[in-house]
């Protein structure tokens, strides 16, 4: 395959009126051609580290190969040519089933899933959100044969540290297990104390997490000091003021903040109200909530993150794309297949026009 543009953002920047050719499904060559010969602006595929679900799917209630396969068109669609299926708290055969619908999956190809994030169990009541309760508990053997698999890809885990032992989150790290931090209390010694046992990342940035206090920086202080950490981030304006929003992305960098959806079952469809375990999740507007009023994810998307990130934020294109490519890409050890467009690396593409719709995808060099 050979594709034309007149704008393609590399690992290295932006480059114009280029001719990229793609052979068994990666990228061989980038190359200059005649300006005017081409048109558009193309873009690495994104990667989304937290979506619950999508196309009228939530991952929870549908923990299946067909849900799986439902929540990846539906969030393909928008630009997401790699994710993370995310499992909300729930008891150990739910997880158990997850992670064999996510070996399927992956034993099948399924291009856009790149392994599963276990959101919980492992959390703070006191920050717990919408997660329930009664499925928030300390880890046991059934719990750890679930996210300890081989065969499910890159697994992330979102924890409290103080809800386990540091010796827990080093045996986690020691089988390749993503552990962040989240929908915790803890106090920052806590926190880089679980950072020096391993945790890598933070999830969903101010979000169910103590607070940055002038007596206690918290867990967002600690986040947003440690140099090494990875922060996810939802701008959709609602769980994040844009402010507090710019002021992470400023404190971070663009290589350290990873764009999240937290999307759920809303994205890619016309519904408005979901059930969600014994309660229900209603749409208002691009506002999610239960009949409480607690926030309870997201139908934002990734290229709406993206747009809303450059355009709301005044962040650059190029680094609020970096933030949902590049950086997820590197949070999950894939640096050298995904999340940029350069020689070497897996054609996942965007072609948009300038007010950041999606015009073509590619996946794997393939239109779809």
């Amino acid at each position: 395959m050979k594709l034309s543009v007149a704008r393609i953002l590399t690992k290295d920047g932006w480059l114009s009126n280029q001719v990229i050719e793609v052979n068994e499904g990666v990228v061989s060559s980038i190359s200059p051609i005649k300006e005017g010969d081409a048109k558009g602006t193309l873009l690495p595929g994104l990667i989304d580290t937290q979506v619950n679900g999508g196309g009228g799917i939530l991952l929870n209630q549908t923990p299946t190969l067909e849900g799986i396969e439902c929540m990846a068109k539906a969030h393909l669609s928008f630009g997401t040519t790699g994710m993370l299926p995310t499992l909300i708290t729930d008891c150990a055969d739910v997880m158990a089933q997850a992670a064999d619908a996510v070996a399927e999956a992956m034993s099948e190809n399924l291009p856009t899933i790149l392994g599963i994030h276990y959101e919980g169990p492992f959390l703070s009541t006191a920050k717990k959100g919408v997660h329930d309760a009664s499925f928030i508990r300390v880890p046991t053997d059934k719990e750890l044969a679930s996210l300890m698999r081989k065969d499910i890809g890159k697994v992330m885990v979102t924890l409290a540290p103080e809800s386990v032992s540091t010796s827990f989150i080093k045996e986690l790290v020691a089988e390749d297990v993503l552990v962040c931090l989240g929908h915790s209390n803890a106090n920052a010694e806590q926190v880089f104390d679980a950072i020096e046992a391993g945790a890598t990342g933070f999830t969903h940035l101010y979000n169910a997490m103590s607070p940055l206090t002038s007596r206690e920086p918290g867990m967002v202080g600690a986040a947003l000091l440690a140099d090494s950490a990875y922060c996810g981030l939802i701008v959709d304006h609602h769980h994040v003021h844009p402010k507090s929003a710019e002021f992470a992305i400023r404190a971070k960098g663009k290589h350290k903040t990873m764009l999240v959806t937290d999307a759920m079952a809303h994205v890619g469809t016309d519904l408005d109200n979901i059930p969600f375990f014994n309660t229900e999740i209603r749409r208002t507007n691009d506002k999610l909530t239960t009949p409480e009023g607690t926030l309870a994810g997201s139908c934002l998307d990734m290229i709406g993150a993206v747009r809303n990130t450059h355009q709301d934020l005044q962040v650059p294109l190029e680094d609020a794309v970096v933030m949902a490519s590049q950086t997820p890409a590197a949070f999950l050890g894939m640096s050298h297949s995904h999340g940029a467009i350069d020689v070497g690396m897996q054609a996942d593409f965007l072609l948009v026009d300038d007010n950041l719709n999606i015009e073509k995808i590619w996946l794997k060099g393939e239109l779809v």
